[in-house]
């Protein structure tokens, strides 16, 4: 399911040709926020990335879920906030994309505090996280597109999907 989805939303992209810009550049900024997945319930997330050299750029993000699992017999209610730092390489300039694609990689470096239901003894604690990423955006227009990002090794190890602005 989650393979078609992705092929349905690349295919949109592809479809879609529009006068747009892509990625920052040094002292532009642009705000993303949407939805993530993962196994730990549905996050959402905003944060904010700066242009800070050519196809570079770095960034903060926030995110909130909230989940009920069942373990030993009983349903456990867990709360996880993340603070996340970023760093992107955008590789557009290389690859010669168009203008209105931005693709991307970098790592992020976060602290999440995960809360449980008295008595919990899961595996869910608090703790740093580590996550490698690649992500993509599409721009409708200058300033507002889509965002797409897959990653691993931390409470988002699925990915995320939202929108971004550049201002």
């Amino acid at each position: 399911m989650r393979k078609l989805s992705l092929v349905l939303l690349l295919s949109i992209f592809a479809v879609i040709a529009v006068n747009a810009q892509a990625p920052l550049v040094k002292g532009q900024k642009q705000v993303n926020a949407g939805v993530g997945f993962s196994g730990w319930g549905i996050p959402i997330y905003a944060g904010m990335d700066f242009g800070i050299y050519k196809d570079i750029t770095v960034g903060f993000e926030g995110s909130f879920r909230t989940y009920t699992d069942r373990w030993a017999g009983e349903n456990y209610h867990h709360t996880i906030f993340g603070f996340a730092g970023n760093g992107n390489y955008h590789f557009n300039r290389i690859l010669n994309m168009p203008s209105n694609f931005d693709f991307y990689a970098g790592l992020s470096l976060g602290f999440y505090i995960w809360s449980s239901s008295s008595n919990y003894e899961g595996s869910g604690s608090s703790g740093l996280g580590i996550n490698a990423q690649v992500g993509g955006r599409y721009f409708f227009t200058k300033n507002f597109g889509l965002n797409l990002e897959l990653g691993s090794g931390s409470a988002f190890s699925g990915g995320k999907f939202g929108i971004t602005y550049i201002f």
